[in-house]
């Protein structure tokens, strides 16, 4: 057992003073308020729970900054997509685990204590599949045991290239599975994490682009109660040729189509109409918001308010991986929202913190979209744990909810002092402690895939 002493932290009941917290077997076995530190504590002055990455595609954190020489035309998602599929083509198993190893260690050190990957690199490069079917999955599971951070596998059916059951395109191939052999990944997804505490394996329908409504029914009867995360209304033009296949909206569509309830995670649902809003947040689901990406991409601005104002639920996550930070995505979601309806604090709840009710329902939703009981320090929780930098300038003299506020929109990631996931303390003074050893393997892929495009 191992007993943790802050000055400060963050608990469930608000901040508290003098918090011990007794890990064991990778949870808070008990937490005690206003008490002082015992021999052999670890003292540490302020604590919060670390926030779960509710959706990320590790392979693409190698292509970040690959894609930003602007096209003879107007660039947007769909040629970005381009680049990103010639950029998968040329990945090893061994690249995607070096890759993924040196993402997870950077989301530790940003403060993620979990992260759900949406996992759709399945084929090799020829678009057969590997004599182990889950050898790509099996190289994302081996990247978070080398980081040490929580993971909830998300395997992505991918089988078509647009709406109504188009064929597939031949760039795509390595992501394209049937049902049955996709059956046959979910059950080795499952054995993969089997000995991993607190670890969980989903079903991802990648989209309704990629997905019939007969397949997605077929994924949420093979999930049962596992979580279930779908990409959604990321793009006008998704939004358009949905309308066109269907005659309705995306989110419209799923809502009145599938049994969306709060195992799903509709990630990006940008863009909403305030009914679609109104009613994806009475479905209890978490929204997937990306905002780092969704800005990168030039997707569009989530509509926050009608969402907000029904009790929505959201998560953050890196998506794209292009940059990473629990306080990087959810200042990039306020200001977005700032910059559409040219006010402040619009996250906020009147007279409140906009930091506090930023972190606040991340970390609930990331919680709950990972199904892993984390984001709150009380006991039974999964012990994933951040400690803040006390003596950064930026904290300084900042109280309670000030706290929260100086390190998102001031701070950063150089706020981060030490990060515990599942328990294991595997960030300390802002480094994790396999950085060197996980990012020399990380440069000599990046070589590598350079060499190749």
């Amino acid at each position: 057992m191992t007993a943790l002493h802050f000055a400060k932290a963050l608990t469930p009941d608000g901040w508290r003073a003098d918090v011990r917290l007794t890990l064991s077997d990778g949870r808070i076995a008990a937490r005690e308020d206003g008490v002082p530190p015992r021999p052999g504590d670890k003292r540490h002055a302020l604590g919060v729970p670390a926030i779960a990455n509710v959706h990320s595609h590790a392979f693409q954190r190698a292509m970040a900054g690959l894609a930003e020489i602007r096209g003879s035309s107007r660039d947007t998602f769909w040629t970005w997509r381009e680049t990103m599929y010639r950029f998968a083509l040329g990945m090893s198993p061994d690249d995607v685990e070096a890759v993924a190893a040196e993402l997870y260690v950077e989301m530790l050190e940003a403060g993620f204590g979990a992260v759900a990957e949406f996992h759709y690199l399945h084929n090799a490069p020829d678009g057969a599949p590997y004599a182990e079917r889950a050898e790509l999955a099996a190289r994302i599971v081996a990247a978070a045991n080398r980081a040490g951070i929580g993971l909830t596998l998300m395997p992505a059916f991918y089988a078509h290239a647009t709406f109504g059951g188009a064929p597939p395109r031949p760039e795509q191939r390595r992501f394209i599975l049937d049902l049955d052999g996709f059956a046959r990944l979910f059950d080795d997804c499952r054995a993969l994490v089997r000995g991993r505490a607190d670890d969980v394996v989903g079903v991802a329908p990648h989209s309704l682009r990629a997905a019939t409504p007969a397949e997605i029914a077929a994924l949420v009867a093979l999930a049962g109660e596992a979580p279930i995360h779908i990409h959604v209304a990321e793009q006008v033009k998704e939004v358009d040729d949905c309308v066109a296949w269907s005659g309705a909206r995306p989110v419209r569509w799923l809502i009145d189509h599938a049994p969306v309830d709060r195992r799903w995670c509709c990630v990006h649902a940008t863009h909403m109409d305030d009914g679609e809003a109104r009613d994806l947040a009475k479905t209890g689901a978490v929204a997937g918001l990306c905002p780092i990406t969704e800005a990168n991409l030039g997707d569009g601005v989530f509509n926050a308010a009608p969402y907000f104002a029904a009790g929505g639920r959201f998560g953050i996550g890196s998506d794209s991986d292009v940059d990473i930070g629990v306080a990087a995505e959810l200042k990039q979601l306020e200001y977005a929202q700032r910059l559409s309806a040219r006010a402040r604090n619009i996250c906020a709840k009147a007279g409140g913190s906009t930091g506090r009710a930023l972190f606040d329902a991340a970390a609930a939703g990331g919680a709950q979209a990972l199904a892993r009981d984390c984001g709150r320090l009380a006991a039974g929780a999964v012990a994933d744990i951040v400690s803040l930098d006390r003596d950064s300038p930026y904290l300084v003299g900042r109280e309670d909810d000030q706290i929260l506020d100086a390190w998102i929109f001031a701070a950063g990631n150089r706020a981060i002092d030490c990060v515990w996931s599942g328990g294991r303390k595997l960030v300390s003074g802002g480094r994790h402690l396999a950085r060197d050893a996980v990012a020399a393997r990380f440069a000599a892929a990046a070589r590598a895939l350079a060499a190749r495009q």
